[in-house]
């Protein structure tokens, strides 16, 4: 057994072979998941909050530039990031809320507008989004990448080394199913980045009126049995309750109030970060992915 130290702040350690891009970014993190619906935005706004909240530096693309939701998560929905010459060259100022440096492309287009473009352009919008930004240093930079397995993903691990992977679902079996897609899609040979856990959400009901009471209405372990099947971590279980959807639509991330939910994402946080540290400590660096097709 080795011992691995814990650091979710100015100690973070960083196995990614990051030169030319982000320089100053310690781990990239995505956050996928196999299907819409069950909640992966949610989780990364509240995932990334949360390690702020520990001390870390976070930032945040949104990469699901078709339905882009960071925005109305994190209550700025209607403000641009400015935009600034550097050597001839337009680069962004990520905006910043509750201590995490944002992208999305709902930035940068009116909130009821759809976008509508062929993959090669959503592709080329997450490439800006990594290299014309000024991201600084971070500890952590959480990916946001749309449902499935799509262009934007293999975009990702070709642009810059991905530190890991991190899956959401929901319990039932339709959302594992495509989840064990997304799961295994990181695991492939050519793409190999390493899957540093699931996370699943909605993992049962309590009412507000009855905090100690679970109903598991949509089954029970099912995220636990997909990462036992795998033989990846299960880094938590977020209830579904009434103010995390709440907290979702204000864009007051549900982490920011005290409560068994807030528990439940810094825990989460506590446990994202541990396994980042112990895939620096056993694993090879990250390197960018080359695909042929």
């Amino acid at each position: 057994h080795v011992a691995i130290e814990i650091k979710m702040t100015s100690s973070v350690t960083s196995l990614r072979d990051n030169a030319p891009l982000l320089t100053g970014v310690k781990n990239i993190i995505a956050v996928a998941s196999g299907k819409g619906g069950v909640g992966k935005s949610t989780v990364t706004t509240n995932l990334a909050v949360a390690l702020a909240k520990s001390g870390a530096k976070v930032g945040l693309i949104d990469a699901d530039i078709f339905g882009p939701s960071i925005p109305v998560m994190f209550n700025c929905e209607r403000e641009h990031p400015e935009v600034k010459q550097v050597n001839g060259k337009n680069i962004i100022i990520p905006l910043e809320q509750y201590g995490v440096k944002l992208i999305s492309i709902g930035f940068l287009t009116p909130p009821e507008s759809a976008v509508v473009w062929r993959g090669p352009m959503a592709s080329s919008a997450l490439k800006q989004f990594i290299s014309d930004a000024e991201w600084g240093e971070l500890d952590y930079l959480l990916i946001d990448l749309p449902p499935g397995t799509s262009d934007i993903h293999l975009t990702l691990v070709q642009t810059v080394p991905v530190t890991g992977a991190v899956i959401v679902t929901t319990p039932q079996k339709v959302a594992l199913a495509d989840a064990m897609k997304g799961l295994s899609m990181f695991k492939q040979p050519q793409i190999n980045v390493p899957v540093l856990g699931v996370v699943e959400n909605m993992a049962y009901f309590t009412p507000e009126e009855l905090p100690n009471n679970k109903y598991f209405i949509f089954g029970k372990d099912g995220g636990q049995n997909l990462a036992d099947k795998f033989g990846v971590p299960m880094l938590g279980q977020i209830p579904l309750v009434q103010s995390i959807r709440e907290s979702g639509d204000s864009g007051l991330p549900a982490v920011m109030k005290e409560g068994a939910t807030a528990n439940a994402f810094m825990e989460l946080a506590e446990n994202l970060a541990r396994q980042v540290a112990i895939r620096n400590a056993t694993f090879d660096s990250t390197k960018k992915v080359e695909i042929t097709v």
